[in-house]
Formats: structure tokens, C-alpha cells, sequence
């Protein structure tokens, strides 16, 4: 039985390195032995190609969707939303977007959390088109049935504030964090990402979430971008008698220069902004006065924000370190490789580098921080996306921050038990990381 397991694994592994496959040919993986759980199964990579014109390797491979279920974890089965299409509400590929619903029982069955899924973004024709054949881009691709761990586990010692809430994962199939409104008819693609957002809400707003007392927006990485960008409207949903905060997972993706010097996520963001015709959809207290590609951005965006909301980041994100601030494209004499796959293995003039990196988000974020209402966890782990995944959301070994987990803090910040403005010491001090290696 634990050798058809492990097989089990292994076989997610080699599906989702076939993926991959199709859009890095220049790429070379460790594979797993089959004793290996999929969990534990660090990837080797070089390429060519920026990994940000993929499907993200990092974000696909240990994004929460894809992260190794503990054995007795939940799983919930897949709604499709049918009124969507007539709203225009559809994936990239024109197939009907979707959810993964989990009805919530006793205190909580008047409570909900509403989580959007990530899974990057698609900044040209090339690269949407690939992601139209995927799950990213298409609901033909979509698993029929999925984990609920972590913020969305059923479970009171796994997840003990939020466990018979209402707990809902809407299907990201857009590209453009929920936000696009726009398509390219010669290609054959619909940027209806903001459509998606509209015909999920009404459809859980017909299932009684316009009932709910308390209401908890989430979402990590892309998705932690679109609760950024989406919470306010959310708020709007309901009467002010109606508890609603907002909690943004590994969403604090930053402006900053490369390794290079260069602008390489500001560039994609421009790509992605201008191509998917999200535009009118980014918050007005931001495009008003800025590019609309900058407002992509957190930083030019949560201070304007009304609605609670809760940041819970990596100050050494591995997915901006990999794909952001030392892509292969800025990096091309690998100078990096070591330091961009183990943070361990960094020499100290890179570790000068991710400090500055770190200092530039404790100055964005300086006022966000004096709100009374904000909730901040930023501890100093090399890692990407913390709520979701069990060992990090609350377990006995998830990190923790005045000795207090990522879960409870979220939950006492959310019942107001407490302020909750934990910012970690720098790297390495922090000895409750789970930092990803991948060798």
C-alpha cells in the first residue's frame, strides 16, 4: 500500500515535468525515486527561457493546488459555473470557468472564506496560447477534485478557526489575476478574468454567502495579487453589519531592479496589463495618478485599500528571487544559479543584495503597517505561498513569528484577539523556515 503511494507520487511529479517539458526544452530535472513523496521533491533547472514566459515552474510545482495532500486531507469536487458563458465569463480558452465548494456546519455555517487560486500570468499571444492548454487556461484541464489543506482544511486541530467555515477555491483559468476584460479573436483567446471574478461571486452570493456574518477573502501568489486588487470590490458585496478582511499569500510581488539592473517584472507586468485589457479594472485610487501597469503592483496599491487586509510574505520570496530579481535572462553568466536555487548557497555580496531587497519591502510597506486594521506577517524564509499548505499554515513545525504560527496569527488578527504586526529579523536568524532548495 505505501509503495502504490509513492508510485502515486511519482507519477504526479513526471505528469507536471511533462508539462513543463512542452514550453522549456533546455531544461534538466533530478528525478524523483519512487521512496520519495512528490512533497519533498526538489527540481534541478536551466534554461534559456525566462521561466516568467512559462508556467512558472516554482509556482506550479509548489503552489498550493499542487502541493503533496496528507493522507486523510479533504477532497472536494469541482462546480462549473453554467450561467457563465452568457456573461462572457469564460477561461482563455472560451471553456466555462469553475470552483471547489466545501458547505461550512455549526458556528460557522454563516461564515465563508472565498479563496482564489494562483498560478501566474501570461504576458503575450505565445504564451497565452500555450497556457490555453493547460489548467491554468482551460477548465477541460482542471482536477476533478482537489486538496482543501490549510486555511481551507475541515479539520480544528489543522486549521482551528476557519475549519467549518464555508471554505471556497474559485479556479484561475485568466492569466491576469482575475482582472483582464478584453480577447484576441485571431488566437482565439478570452482575457475574462475580471468577468470570471463577477459570475463566481454571484454564483456564491446565490449559495448564501449574501447571508454570511463574518468573510474572509484569500488568495496566494497571482491569487494573492487579485485579492490585493479585488477586496475593496468585495467589501461592496455586502451590508456594513458584514465582517470582511482580506488576507494577500505571497502576493507582495515588488518593483524593483534585477541582478542585471534591468526591470524584467515590470516589463512582464506591462505585457500582461496591456494585453489582457485589465486596465479599467486595477484600482482607480492608483490609475488615477499612475501608469496603469504600476498599479499591477501592491506597493502602489495598499495604502489606498479601506478594507482590513492581512499580508502574509516571504521577505526572501523564492519565486521573485527565481523569476524577478535573478532570472536566467539578467543572469546570463549564472553567477546566480547556486544562490537562486538554495539561499544557502548564496555568497555574502548576494546576501547583500536579497537584504536590500528585504529593506525596500519594509519601506514600501512602512504605511500600510501604521493602519490600526492591517495585519502583517513577513517572516525571513526563502519560500513562496505559506496558507495553504499544511506545514506551514499550522502544524507543529510551521514557521512562526514571536512563537506564535502563521495560522493563529491570521486568526487573531482576523477575530480581532490581538494586533498582529509580526515583521521576522533578516536572514538567517529565523530558525522556523521551511526555505525550498531546489538542486
Amino acid at each position: 500500500m505505501l509503495a502504490a503511494a509513492a508510485l502515486s507520487s511519482c507519477i504526479e511529479v513526471m505528469e507536471r515535468l511533462t508539462a513543463f517539458f512542452l514550453v522549456v526544452s533546455s531544461a534538466a530535472f533530478s528525478l524523483c525515486k519512487c521512496g520519495v513523496a512528490a512533497a519533498a521533491f526538489q527540481p534541478q533547472h536551466e534554461t534559456n527561457a525566462s521561466l516568467l514566459e512559462s508556467l512558472h515552474y516554482l509556482e506550479s510545482v509548489y503552489g498550493i493546488a499542487n502541493a503533496a495532500a496528507p493522507p486523510n486531507a479533504l477532497m472536494v469536487g469541482l462546480t462549473l459555473i453554467h450561467g457563465a458563458a452568457a456573461k462572457g465569463a469564460v477561461c482563455l480558452d472560451g471553456t466555462l470557468p469553475g470552483y471547489h465548494y466545501h458547505r461550512g456546519w455549526g458556528s460557522g455555517a454563516n461564515s465563508w472564506i472565498v479563496n482564489l487560486e494562483g498560478g501566474g500570468w501570461c504576458n503575450n499571444v505565445r504564451t497565452c496560447v500555450y497556457r490555453k492548454k493547460t489548467r491554468r487556461g482551460s477548465s477541460n484541464y482542471f482536477e476533478r477534485q482537489i486538496a482543501f489543506t490549510g486555511i481551507l482544511s475541515d479539520k480544528a486541530w489543522e486549521n482551528p478557526d476557519f475549519y467549518n467555515w464555508n471554505r471556497v477555491k474559485v479556479r484561475y483559468c485568466d492569466g491576469a489575476s482575475f482582472s483582464g476584460d478584453g480577447e484576441n479573436r485571431a488566437a482565439g483567446l478570452h482575457f475574462r478574468g475580471q468577468r470570471i471574478y463577477h459570475a463566481a461571486m454571484d454564483e456564491l452570493m446565490s449559495k448564501g454567502m449574501r447571508n454570511a456574518n463574518q468573510v474572509l477573502l484569500a488568495g496566494c501568489s497571482a491569487g494573492g495579487l487579485a485579492v490585493i486588487l479585488h477586496c475593496d470590490r468585495f467589501r461592496g458585496l455586502f451590508p456594513s453589519s458584514t465582517k470582511v478582511k482580506c488576507l494577500s499569500d505571497g502576493g507582495l510581488f515588488m518593483d524593483v531592479p534585477d541582478v542585471s539592473g534591468g526591470h524584467t517584472l515590470r516589463n512582464f507586468f506591462n505585457g500582461v496589463v496591456n494585453l489582457q485589457g485589465a486596465r479599467r479594472n486595477l484600482p482607480g485610487t492608483c490609475t488615477n495618478n499612475r501608469n496603469p501597469s504600476s498599479c499591477f503592483f501592491p506597493q502602489n496599491v495598499i495604502n489606498n485599500i479601506r478594507t482590513p487586509l492581512f499580508i502574509l510574505n516571504a521577505a526572501y520570496d523564492a519565486w521573485q528571487v527565481q523569476e524577478s530579481l535573478a532570472p536566467p535572462s539578467a543572469d546570463p553568466h549564472g553567477n546566480w544559479h547556486l544562490c537562486r536555487n538554495n539561499i544557502g548557497q548564496c555568497s555574502a555580496s548576494q546576501i547583500q543584495f536579497l537584504q536590500g531587497f528585504r529593506n525596500h519591502i519594509l519601506n514600501q510597506i512602512k504605511g500600510f503597517a501604521a493602519s490600526r486594521q492591517s495585519g502583517i506577517f513577513l517572516n525571513s524564509c526563502f519560500t513562496h505561498c505559506q496558507s495553504e499548505r499544511q506545514d506551514t499554515w499550522y502544524s507543529n513545525y510551521s514557521p512562526k513569528l514571536g512563537n506564535k504560527a502563521i495560522g493563529k496569527s491570521v486568526g487573531d488578527w482576523y477575530f480581532d484577539r490581538a494586533y498582529v504586526k509580526l515583521i521576522d529579523c533578516p536572514y538567517p536568524c529565523d530558525r522556523t523556515c521551511q526555505n525550498l532548495q531546489f538542486h
